[in-house]
């Protein structure tokens, strides 16, 4: 497998022990983590203080090291396949979501990922909220896909910036309609997406779904993943991005993503370079760091 590209590191601030000030007015600022669509009162307090407060910047660095940081403790599995030609598995599957250590580790997305009035919260990758078994072949109302990217999102301090959901049409339709203020919908066949950018797919009947379609009335099902790498050429597709999403053969996996030598996702006409998903939007991510949105290229 192929090392991605370097990471830049992060570094760690220490505080002043004798000298309280600096960290006592922190300390009193308001809470920033609000409930989506819920007013300014509506505070998460599952969410740790340093994401909540922001001890550091919102950066796209940070979205992408804690996607890795993710990848790495699922196995760095990595998911290239065409859904609809991948056969069926001969062996009982041993789901990784299911394992001890990591089925916790699902019902950490669903706690801090999500907004304290959703019933997906007491959720993990076995139980559901009363804590019963889920069935084991059908679990797919479940699906803990969203809850993962509204986890990194949240761990990485984008406070109110984001529309933290179980459903990715939810932050996708916010973005598309202009409601979401920390991410905008770009068209896959205009904007070549950046690091700590997700870029989203329909599923099922929804595969139709384009960018002219978006904002949609309804939700729908949907799939997305965070930009950790790219795009390089040493690639099998050729030119390619790198992704992580959740909830991929029921675990944390990476997914290898052609591109055009221009970076995008689709061709002038708007078709998807990729065979396998037609990628129908870039949510282009606002990070502390960056500055107006680029234009269109």
């Amino acid at each position: 497998m192929r090392k991605l590209a370097p990471l830049l590191s992060l570094a760690c601030l220490a505080a002043c022990a004798h000298d309280p000030g600096p960290r006592a007015r922190r300390a009193t600022t308001p809470v920033a983590q609000y409930a989506t669509g819920a007013g300014p009162l509506a505070v998460n307090t599952h969410v740790p203080d340093f994401a909540t407060r922001n001890y550091e910047p919102f950066t796209r660095q940070d979205v992408v090291a804690i996607a890795l940081r993710e990848w790495r403790l699922f196995g760095q599995p990595v998911s290239d396949d065409d859904p609809l030609l991948r056969p069926e598995p001969t062996t009982p599957v041993v789901k990784p979501e299911r394992t001890p250590g990591l089925w916790q580790r699902v019902g950490e997305y669903w706690w801090i990922g999500q907004d304290p009035q959703e019933t997906e919260i007491a959720w993990d990758g076995k139980h559901d909220a009363d804590g019963h078994i889920t069935d084991f072949v059908h679990d797919g109302r479940f699906a803990w896909s969203a809850a993962f990217i509204s986890y990194v999102m949240r761990v990485a301090g984008a406070n109110d910036r984001f529309a933290y959901s179980p459903n990715h049409a939810t932050y996708i339709n916010a973005a598309a309609s202009g409601q979401e203020k920390g991410v905008r919908a770009r068209n896959p066949a205009r904007y070549a997406p950046r690091l700590g950018d997700l870029i989203c797919v329909g599923r099922g009947a929804s595969k139709s779904v384009r960018f002219r379609d978006l904002p949609t009335r309804q939700g729908f099902p949907a799939h997305c993943g965070i930009v950790v790498a790219g795009p390089h050429d040493d690639a099998p597709f050729g030119h390619e991005i790198s992704i992580i999403g959740g909830n991929i053969d029921d675990a944390v996996a990476l997914t290898h993503v052609p591109v055009g030598r221009d970076g995008r996702l689709a061709d002038g006409k708007g078709s998807s370079i990729d065979p396998r998903y037609p990628w129908c939007v870039v949510l282009q991510v606002r990070y502390d760091a960056d500055s107006e949105p680029q234009a269109d290229q």
